[in-house]
């Protein structure tokens, strides 16, 4: 049996043994506190045909689960939009926020397992910072994470990933995540 509490993700390690370092060297901190690091990660799935059929809400809830090591929660709307027969509080999709453990092994699953396996991948776009140096990507199919059994996927759902760094500029955030072996394509 693996003991959790001295188990250290391969990420969060290469983070504290090589990254600090590395980044403390290119924007010449002058404290280990200052050098940005990973707040969280939430992924999110809106399941749009959950209006007509609301079983797939719970199949969506299933899947994120998988994915993420952690029980998904389901969204609900806030407001009732007849024009798209919403009415408030109906569930709409799932989210997850990962922080800690969780946090570092979905990402080393994300760069090394799950977006090589996206058809005619050549990167992921270096552009969707916000500013205050948190990151935003979407996925189309949720099956490329190896969690997801092919033949038991009744819907193929995008997703939306976003990565939430203490870093002040994008500069910063990116270049932590190029460390992290993020494929950048620019």
């Amino acid at each position: 049996m693996l003991d959790t509490a001295a188990y250290i993700p391969r990420l969060k390690a290469d983070y504290r043994d090589r990254i600090v370092e590395a980044l403390t060297t290119e924007f010449s901190y002058s404290n280990h506190m200052m050098v940005p690091r990973l707040d969280k990660i939430v992924l999110n799935m809106g399941i749009g045909e959950a209006v007509k059929d609301s079983k797939k809400i719970k199949s969506a809830q299933g899947d994120m689960t998988l994915i993420a090591g952690q029980k998904a929660v389901i969204t609900k709307a806030k407001t009732s939009i007849a024009g798209f027969r919403v009415r408030e509080e109906m569930p709409l999709g799932v989210k997850v926020t990962m922080r800690g453990n969780r946090m570092y092994e979905f990402l080393d699953r994300l760069v090394t397992v799950a977006l090589p396996r996206v058809r005619d991948f050549r990167g992921v776009k270096g552009s969707p910072f916000d500013g205050r140096g948190n990151y935003a990507m979407g996925i189309k199919e949720h099956i490329i994470f190896p969690e997801i059994e092919y033949d038991k996927v009744d819907e193929v759902w995008g997703m939306d990933i976003i990565i939430c760094t203490t870093a002040k500029t994008d500069a910063e955030a990116k270049a932590m995540l190029k460390l992290f072996n993020m494929p950048f394509n620019s």
